[in-house]
């Protein structure tokens, strides 16, 4: 097992990388006490090599490191990476790319929407991985040989699922659907801190615009508190207790303490100032720059039907290709398609529209019908001819 611990065998190990064709990422980190992610491991696998890199060593820099992810020769791939993509743009300032997901590339063979690590490798590699230590606290040293194994293997059967993956997509004709979910993957803008949009993760059931609005201004506060403290936001104020504050809209201590579930000691200290603060310039904002957050709409009656039609025409056309059929079509692009097809719904393009987005139409045209084949026990398909 090869562990680096100093800049020098780092800048090694880097050389022999950059000569790689692909190699497999991993990171182990905390973020249960603070709002960046500690990076505690980095783990790395090329076809026939592997180290883990201890970023918490003495005096140990990463631009090496750094410059082999920026290397364009070379796919990185992650399994469900969003998160360790998030930190690697967040330290240095960039995407890897090009990228490959196992995670995301697994549902074009039916694997699930979110299948695990662990299910993948069983199923591909027939192997089961001992997940004992999946719950250590990464930052603590030293760390003990089941662990540096343990975090090793997250990226030496990576590679061969990677392998199998890339091989059964090529043979099948299959390796550029994943083309558009890469580049979402890839992009930067997602992993970009919008302090003002806070708002939208945090769940509530008002439809008041003003409400929203306050709510707005009270997240992106705690959002920028939390980025300059480097703490996380919950251990500021809770979700739950935000919202019942832009739901009150306390302006003064006094109406402050009848907030429900709030912390005596955001009432007496400086929480409680910052907080009144923000409510009172935000209730003065004009009703123009409200937050639009109108509750979604119903379907029109037809529109509504043919939806749950798409649905089952999706579920069918997913089956019979193996394919998840979130990965063809969302939920939220089936109902745009029911109200009004427009070439730039996604399922109107390319592959998607080869397995799923003509025979939409088709169906929504009255050119393709559904029944059930009570001899068969199946569902059939049938696509009308001639005028």
């Amino acid at each position: 097992m090869k562990l680096i611990e100093n800049t020098s065998d780092l800048i090694s190990f880097c050389k022999e990388l950059n000569q790689q064709p692909y190699i497999a990422v991993d990171l182990e980190f905390l973020r249960e006490k603070s709002y960046y992610a500690k990076l505690c491991l980095i783990q790395v696998a090329a076809p026939n090599d592997a180290a883990i890199i201890d970023p918490l060593a003495p005096n140990m820099k990463l631009e090496d490191f750094f410059a082999v992810l920026r290397n364009p020769k070379i796919v990185k791939i992650f399994h469900s990476g969003r998160q360790d993509i998030e930190i690697i743009c967040h330290m240095a300032g960039f995407v890897p790319q090009p990228l490959f997901d196992t995670q995301t590339a697994a549902q074009v063979f039916g694997f699930g929407e979110a299948v695990s690590y662990e299910n993948l490798v069983k199923n591909i590699l027939g192997i089961q991985l001992d997940k004992s230590c999946r719950l250590s606290d990464w930052s603590l040293r030293p760390l003990d040989a089941n662990q540096l194994e343990y975090a090793l293997s997250d990226v030496t059967h990576l590679i061969h699922v990677y392998e199998y993956l890339r091989d059964k997509l090529t043979e099948n004709g299959r390796l550029h659907w994943l083309d558009e979910d890469f580049a979402a993957l890839a992009d930067k803008q997602n992993y970009t801190i919008r302090p003002e949009e806070a708002w939208q993760k945090i769940r509530h059931r008002s439809h008041n615009n003003r409400i929203l609005t306050v709510l707005r201004e009270l997240a992106a506060w705690r959002e920028r508190r939390a980025q300059e403290k480097d703490t996380p936001r919950q251990s500021i104020v809770r979700d739950d207790c935000l919202v019942n504050i832009a739901s009150a809209c306390p302006l003064n201590k006094k109406d402050l303490e009848k907030i429900r579930n709030i912390r005596p000691d955001i009432i007496t200290g400086k929480l409680g100032s910052e907080i009144l603060d923000v409510v009172r310039k935000a209730v003065q904002i004009s009703p123009a720059d409200y937050v639009k957050g109108e509750p979604e709409k119903p379907l029109p009656s037809g529109a509504a039907a043919l939806y749950e039609l798409l649905r089952l025409l999706l579920k069918i056309r997913a089956q019979e290709q193996g394919v998840v059929a979130k990965l063809i079509a969302s939920d939220e692009t089936l109902k745009q398609l029911a109200v009004s097809p427009s070439e730039s719904n996604p399922v109107l393009r390319g592959w998607r529209y080869e397995i799923f987005g003509k025979d939409a139409l088709a169906l929504q045209q009255g050119r393709l019908t559904i029944s059930y084949n009570a001899e068969k026990h199946a569902v059939e398909l049938t696509e009308k001819t001639g005028n």
